[in-house]
């Protein structure tokens, strides 16, 4: 099961206090580049994995979204997003995202922020999105970058001369990170990029944006402290859709006396198990 670190009192009173968790979407500096990769969600029916206090379905839903769906682990993250939806616009569902299950060709956009990094293992509860979506349907998340989640003690470093650096180990060794972040023995999973994107590759997305976010020139003049957030990058940006599936057949044929391999591709606009 996902480590449900926010329900930890300590972890969730020191989250409450963090700038995304009082302003919503204009206190993550991200935003803005998310932002820009949400398609047009009128008339759309949206679902969010990990979705905290709430704050991207509210905005969704006022997008004029047809239908929202927010899923978290964390009773008192939920507890929070339903107290700020008295009307019930939005439905908001308990769920463990390693187990996570959703019903074939039900949604056209599924979207993510800094959740995801929280998983130990991401083929199933990916591949249950590809099948949720439509043909078309959009997937759009946000990560912490494997570079920032790397570091065994991650860290800046500061020489003699005042410069910044963040050492690096381990990259290539893949798994499980435990840090101490707004409360101890915060667990999350590091992956390298390319095992990220080939996840997505495989599962029968499209990968259309890939961005290593840094806060731009407005962002640094405005806030002079998010200049360290140019030395290494801090979130990876993705923005995917799902294409058709290709389903592969081989078989064996006999020709000129002999034993042959023969492979057949098939491009098919629904899923899998509906062509089977």
């Amino acid at each position: 099961m996902t480590q449900n670190i926010y329900d930890n009192p300590e972890f969730f009173e020191n989250y409450g206090l963090m700038e995304r968790s009082v302003k919503g979407l204009d206190g993550a500096s991200e935003w803005p580049s998310m932002r820009t990769l949400v398609p047009d969600l009128r008339g759309c029916r949206v679902v969010e994995l990990g979705c905290g206090y709430g704050w991207f379905c509210r905005w969704a839903s006022g997008q004029g979204a047809a239908h929202v769906l927010g899923l978290d682990v964390s009773e008192k993250m939920l507890a929070r997003a339903m107290a700020a939806d008295p009307d019930g616009r939005i439905t908001y569902r308990r769920v463990d995202m390693e187990s996570l299950e959703l019903p074939v060709q039900s949604f056209d956009v599924a979207y993510s922020s800094l959740a995801l990094h929280y998983i130990a293992d991401l083929d199933k509860p990916l591949t249950t999105v590809h099948r949720a979506l439509a043909p078309g349907g959009r997937l759009i998340f946000s990560i912490e970058h494997p570079i920032y989640m790397a570091p065994t003690h991650p860290g800046w470093r500061v020489d003699a001369d005042g410069r910044k650096t963040w050492p690096i180990d381990k990259y290539s060794v893949e798994g499980p990170r435990t840090t101490d972040w707004l409360a101890k023995g915060v667990m999350k999973y590091h992956r390298t990029m390319g095992t990220t994107l080939n996840l997505l590759i495989r599962i029968g997305f499209a990968l259309e944006h890939v961005e290593e976010w840094a806060p731009t020139d407005r962002q640094v003049t405005a806030r002079p402290e998010m200049a360290e957030e140019l030395e290494r990058p801090m979130f990876l940006l993705v923005a995917a859709r799902r294409v058709r599936t290709l389903l592969r057949y081989t078989f064996a044929a006999k020709g000129n006396g002999a034993m042959q391999t023969l492979k057949t591709l098939l491009w098919f606009d629904g899923n899998a198990e509906e062509a089977v």
